[in-house]
């Protein structure tokens, strides 16, 4: 069963979500929370300890240039512009080149070969011993965060309960994060910003085929327009997290209200059941 925490803007609380999803889950039975967010991720600051590394590498062109002839032919085929045959030498930008390969094979002279670059790495920790935390790490300068996704993705294979944070927004990290999954958790705020970039939201995960449902964070009983929104494209509201100085006050001090304050346990709990059953039912 995997879970992914989307959200259409960033500041919504969607870690937050997952941090306490994953915490409550792991009272009761063994959970993996995966961070896919990549440029940023943040859930070890609710889990700090000691970790794993692995490198995520790709494979970028190499060009021998007593082999090569500079016919063209890569050039040609590149159709993201990441190699420039000039007339005495071949520029190469792996800044955007989406290591496909092709190059080296429609390369006469087998002037091309492939070597692995860094492009960032996966963290485990084992904060519970019921939870694993998988937190994908793109290095800093790098332009294509997707197969650190895809790696740490990889990495949780297999467990039997997989909640993924996503990064925030609509583009292609948010895709490869929730394609493939069971149910989609999107959590918005009551104000247009955030209604805006719901209605976003909920339109990308209904095209990749994902039931959803919706937490409303920061909640101060006006969500009317949203509410409303949600009953018109069949998304319910599972939780609602109040507009609170008091949960404000654990989450400035890096805590977790399932664990810090009375009730919250049980009402992420319950978020969970109703996760799993809204994904049984679209089955």
């Amino acid at each position: 069963m995997q879970i992914v925490i989307a959200s259409g803007k960033g500041g919504t609380g969607k870690s937050t979500v997952a941090a306490n999803l994953a915490w409550s889950r792991a009272q009761e039975a063994p959970v993996t929370l995966v961070d896919c967010d990549v440029e940023e991720p943040n859930l070890h600051l609710f889990f700090p300890g000691g970790h794993t590394d692995t490198p995520v590498t790709r494979l970028v062109p190499a060009f021998d240039s007593e082999r090569c002839t500079r016919c063209g032919d890569c050039g040609r085929f590149c159709r993201f512009g990441a190699i420039a045959v000039l007339k005495d030498r071949v520029l190469f930008f792996p800044e955007i080149c989406h290591s496909c390969g092709g190059c080296a094979l429609v390369c006469p002279n087998a002037a091309i070969t492939e070597r692995p670059i860094s492009l960032g790495r996966i963290e485990e920790r084992h904060p519970l011993p019921e939870l694993r935390l998988i937190s994908g790490v793109m290095n800093e300068g790098e332009a294509v965060g997707i197969p650190v996704i895809q790696a740490a993705k990889e990495a949780a294979a297999g467990d039997a309960a997989i909640i993924l944070d996503s990064s925030p927004g609509t583009a292609c990290p948010v895709i490869e994060t929730v394609k493939g999954s069971d149910v989609c958790v999107l959590v918005t705020e009551a104000t247009p910003f955030g209604l805006h970039d719901l209605k976003l939201a909920a339109e990308v995960v209904s095209s990749l085929g994902v039931p959803a449902c919706v937490v409303i964070n920061r909640s101060c009983g006006d969500e009317d327009e949203t509410e409303a929104f949600c009953r018109e494209q069949g998304l319910p509201v599972f939780l609602r997290i109040p507009f609170s100085r008091e949960i404000a006050a654990v989450q400035n001090r890096g805590g977790l209200i399932s664990r810090d304050l009375p009730d919250w346990q049980a009402a992420f709990a319950g978020l969970y059941e109703q996760v799993i059953a809204l994904a049984e039912v679209q089955r």
